[in-house]
């Protein structure tokens, strides 16, 4: 049978992509399947918000009243001197927070005014106080908070988990992102597949019009006609993958069938009419309220790894201004999807994590005046928390000085926070590899990395 008769037959006839798997016209593993975990998984599936930008830790959750009582005195010269930063020179002054703080939970965590959703469920919260990174600008810091390194061309954690565990959907893809306000500095690569086969990116939704571009058929376009122009492409694919045998090509057909799949499964998941009022008002009505309810969705519906990024948090000035207007932005919606979870039984299987590329420094960048005063950002100590999922709530772990300037106790590197967030899904670190310029790869590299084992459950 020559090329186009081959062809002919397969659109002709209605042989779909599942009937040439099953008669091994294709590969046996061109469909992601899922994968094995190492040992028992603690999560199922992660939710993980980035903070573009860096918000301070030392107004929302770094309490430091000595800093409070130092507040525009110079800072010691041990802060800056011989050191680096973005923006900061001469002799700055010390900067304490307006804001004030009260202790929550059981585990007496603190937590500033600007939070108080998230307050609410405190004792669902890990909070790392002693989070550190070798950046102190934007892109590289996102970079080596997501890959490891501080450059492109390396898989992001949520590709690495989408390799190590695959789908639990195959009408849905295992990684999905939503963006609220500008892109971040690094891009897409936040989110890229690096070396990994390129199936493993995470797909961008959108929470307002069409849920993923191009996704609809056009007009006289119907399911039909499109199973069998998708029939015919991946029968021309699969011919250039016998004679070439380059992986890429079976990316493509994978990108192709999801997205044939998508087009029923997709605009029914992002439909929230079928949500109770409650539950929509428990979120709010904003574009990122949204975003956080359709997180919940797609874990629900077995969706691997959902990322949210919210912009923008650089708070070099105005602070004040932009720092409240943040909070309000994501408290609410946050703190909804963890009660949300909790009220539903996903939250145990349902690792969530909230962070960014770095912290802020306890000195004044800018004008004095409380409302245009701002932070430079510090690689030096910043905070992130995790919750649900095998996290032990209620805690708080790592402490900085009483400057909040540097770590005084158990400092966690990217590494290790990797190595937790991989180990919660039931994956050793060390075992999940890549083949790739002769050496095999991994998300947490070759330096010493430990799984932070006073945070699990």
């Amino acid at each position: 049978m020559n090329s186009l008769h081959r062809r002919a037959f397969l659109s002709g006839t209605g042989l779909g992509m599942g009937a040439m798997a099953v008669n091994q016209l294709l590969t046996p593993d061109l469909f992601a399947q899922p994968g094995k975990a190492h040992f028992p998984a603690r999560a199922k599936q992660v939710i993980f918000f980035h903070l573009v930008g860096a918000p301070s830790q030392l107004d929302l959750f770094d309490y430091k009243p000595e800093l409070q009582k130092r507040d525009r005195q110079l800072a010691p010269e041990s802060f800056f001197a011989g050191k680096r930063f973005s923006f900061l020179r001469g002799h700055p002054k010390l900067l304490g927070t307006p804001y004030s703080f009260r202790q929550h939970g059981q585990g007496g965590t603190w937590i500033s005014e600007l939070l108080p959703h998230l307050a609410s469920v405190s004792d669902e919260l890990a909070v790392i106080r002693s989070m550190r990174t070798r950046e102190f600008n934007h892109a590289p810091a996102q970079l080596f908070f997501h890959t490891g390194q501080n450059r492109q061309g390396k898989p992001s954690v949520g590709a690495w988990v989408d390799y190590g565990l695959g789908s639990e959907n195959a009408n849905l893809p295992s990684y999905v992102v939503f963006l609220s306000g500008n892109t971040a500095g690094a891009g897409r690569s936040l989110w890229g597949p690096g070396f990994l086969p390129s199936i493993h990116q995470g797909i961008e939704f959108r929470s307002e019009g069409e849920p993923v571009l191009f996704l609809e058929n056009p007009e006289q376009v119907d399911p039909v006609r499109r199973r069998r122009i998708v029939d015919g492409i991946q029968a021309m694919n699969q011919e250039q993958f016998a004679a070439t045998l380059n992986p890429e090509i079976q990316t493509r057909m994978q990108q192709y069938e999801m997205a044939f799949r998508m087009q029923s499964s997709v605009p029914e998941l992002m439909d929230l009419s079928d949500e109770p009022e409650s539950v929509r008002k428990m979120y709010g009505d904003t574009n990122f309220a949204r975003q956080c309810l359709y997180a919940r969705r797609l874990v629900e519906n077995g969706v691997r790894f959902v990322e949210l990024y919210h912009a923008d948090w650089d708070t070099h000035a105005s602070q004040d201004k932009r720092l409240r207007e943040n909070c309000r932005a994501v408290d609410q919606p946050i703190a909804a999807l963890i009660r949300d979870l909790k009220q539903r039984g996903l939250l145990d299987q349902t690792l969530v994590v909230c962070g960014s590329e770095f912290g802020r420094t306890p000195m004044l960048q800018g004008d004095e005046s409380p409302q245009r005063c701002g932070r430079d950002h510090h690689k030096d100590a910043f905070t992130i928390w995790m919750a649900g999922g095998g996290i032990r709530g209620g805690m708080n772990y790592g402490a900085t000085d009483e400057m909040g300037y540097a770590i005084a106790e158990s400092p966690v590197e990217a590494r290790d926070f990797h190595a937790t967030v991989l180990h919660l899904l039931g994956l050793n670190h060390e075992q999940v590899t890549f083949r790739y310029q002769g050496l095999d790869q991994r998300l947490t590299g070759v330096e010493p990395s430990r799984v932070i084992a006073d945070l699990l459950v």
